[in-house]
């Protein structure tokens, strides 16, 4: 069980074609101290996806941080990644579970839904998603995760769980003081022009509250 591994800062990489620029800004956000980091390139073909993820893997293993491939089961096992983050389409979790080994971190995403976090949990997840939780340039269409949910999470679950969509310094202190364990943001650090100084905001939040 890879559970507490999952807090604070949970870092997911930006649709980004550019693999130098994209290493640039992953190494940033290491050096501000994301505790986790997820490889998420949507648009990319698998070519380039197994390109920059093989790329960033080293940077994880630099900063010991735990490093999450996006939907791709393969892929995580090919570069032995730390982990997968799988959608609600993108598999079966105990087949998954029993793909990756006991050793590998395997998160789910359960968009507003407890019953899915609660089945996720008995499959074998690691850790569940709830959101979005504020309105997601990402997602704009995403179903909205209530507060209440991390407060149902902290109360019934024994597994972490990330709050992610339309996070912000603003609004994340609500989520923490909720019951989220962590909060995960794309453009609220890689869109920014100081990454390094954004990311060590983000990760404040989360002393502050210790």
């Amino acid at each position: 069980m890879q559970a507490h591994k999952i807090s604070g800062l949970y870092a997911i990489t930006p649709d980004e074609a550019d693999t130098a620029l994209l290493l640039t800004k992953v190494e940033t956000a290491l050096q501000g101290g994301v505790s986790i980091l997820q490889y998420r390139n949507k648009p990319a073909n698998h070519k380039l996806q197994t390109q920059q993820a093989r790329a960033i893997l080293p940077l994880c293993r630099q900063y010991h941080v735990p490093f999450i491939i996006n939907d791709s089961v393969k892929l995580c096992l090919t570069l032995d990644a730390d982990g997968v983050h799988l959608g609600a389409d993108d598999g079966n979790i105990v087949e998954v579970r029993a793909r990756l080994g006991a050793d590998k971190i395997l998160g789910a995403s359960c968009y507003n839904s407890f019953d899915l976090a609660l089945s996720a949990q008995q499959a074998g997840a690691d850790y569940v998603a709830f959101g979005a939780c504020f309105a997601s340039s990402t997602k704009p269409h995403a179903p909205v995760a209530s507060l209440d949910l991390f407060k149902q999470a902290k109360a019934q679950l024994h597994i972490p769980a990330v709050a992610i969509g339309g996070i912000t310094l603003k609004n994340a202190p609500s989520l923490i003081e909720a019951g989220a364990n962590s909060i995960a943001v794309i453009n609220a650090i890689f869109s920014q022009d100081d990454v390094k100084s954004t990311t060590q905001q983000f990760t404040q939040l989360f002393r502050a509250k210790s």
